[in-house]
């Protein structure tokens, strides 16, 4: 039998032109974060709003940023070779439509998560071996305190990290839950209240309590309030890990456990099980992992953000079974797993108290 071979959509003629196809790729892995950067630089410089009003010159673009123009001339060629900006004549760029999602004002804007990457994200990955030799996250060596410690202290970088988590929009695994025959659904670390907006806007009858900490609660409240929706919802300003509020008759811990140890998980779904009255459900959703280990199309994605969050939280992404782990050891009964036929990978499990 032949060997696996990992050079998927290699040519096929010739061992010289498969290496030169290797060689292209692994080159290409490797400089990703030369251009990465690049992108972290132009929006740092303002420059993607800059050409929000058309072409402008490179000499223009630098007198306003503030930016040495020979080498904002440069950054800005390298990324039009790239496929981001347009180079329209010499010295003259503009916008394509890669480009335009840096604008800080672009429907689902990457204007932040272009500035995070950059910043605190690229100096976690810059001390990936403190991780390696140590299994605990580089991102508290470098700033000599946890991840969500690190946002409480720095507004900018919470906005930068929490705005684009709430654009992703509700989980994919909603779809397969009937929140039809419930009064009150509790939504755990709601963030802005994407998931728990979808909710109520589909379940008249719902009404919801969303549990965060206060910068997300305003942020919810405003989103909430602008779906019209506001008057079904009660804010509850808090750490998930301290307290949970009672009355629900269905919990929702949605991107929330990977970001965790299994022995916070433990802890955190303890605290939800004391919340919870008998008859209640609890919903897990989760990207989650394939049971084989594979690395399948549908794992392409929870294993990259595997990555990242190795260097910055002390989670990590799990196959469902893994999570199905934690709940029985937390009190849970396991009662069905599902997945979203649009997006397999998106997973929910669904408990009630042993």
């Amino acid at each position: 039998m032949a060997a696996h071979d990992d050079t998927a959509g290699a040519p096929r003629a010739g061992g010289a032109d498969r290496s030169g196809f290797a060689h292209r790729k692994l080159l290409g892995i490797l400089s990703g974060s030369w251009l990465a950067q690049a992108c972290y630089a132009v929006v740092r410089l303002g420059v993607p709003d800059l050409l929000g009003d058309g072409p402008s010159t490179v000499e223009d673009l630098a007198a306003v940023s503030g930016a040495d123009p020979g080498v904002l001339h440069r950054i800005l060629r390298a990324l039009a070779a790239a496929g981001v900006f347009r180079h329209l004549e010499p010295r003259v760029f503009a916008h394509n439509q890669v480009s335009e999602l840096l604008r800080s004002d672009a429907p689902g804007s990457a204007h932040l998560i272009a500035l995070m990457q950059g910043d605190e994200v690229f100096r976690s990955f810059a001390e990936i071996m403190h991780t390696v030799r140590t299994g605990q996250p580089s991102f508290a060596k470098v700033y000599g305190m946890s991840f969500y410690d690190y946002l409480d202290a720095n507004p900018d970088a919470a906005r930068a990290f929490n705005e684009p988590m709430g654009g992703q929009g509700p989980v994919p695994s909603l779809s397969t839950c009937d929140f039809s025959d419930i009064e009150v659904v509790v939504d755990v670390g709601g963030g802005n209240g994407t998931l728990l907006g979808e909710v109520l806007a589909g379940n008249p009858g719902v009404r919801g309590v969303l549990l965060e900490r206060p910068d997300a609660i305003s942020r919810a409240r405003s989103k909430l309030t602008e779906l019209g929706l506001d008057d079904r919802v009660t804010y509850v300003e808090g750490d998930f890990f301290s307290s949970v509020p009672t009355g629900g008759d269905v919990y929702v811990l949605a991107r929330i456990l990977h970001n965790w140890t299994d022995e916070h998980c433990i802890e955190l779904l303890r605290r939800v099980h004391s919340a919870m009255a008998p008859g209640t459900r609890l919903l897990v959703m989760e990207e989650m992992l394939p049971e084989d280990g594979s690395a399948g199309a549908s794992a392409v994605t929870p294993g990259l953000v595997d990555l990242l969050m190795l260097v910055t939280v002390e989670g990590h992404d799990r196959t469902a079974g893994e999570y199905c782990d934690l709940l029985v050891k937390a009190g849970f009964a396991v009662v069905d797993t599902r997945r979203a036929a649009a997006s397999p990978s998106s997973g929910v499990i669904e408990a009630v108290p042993a």
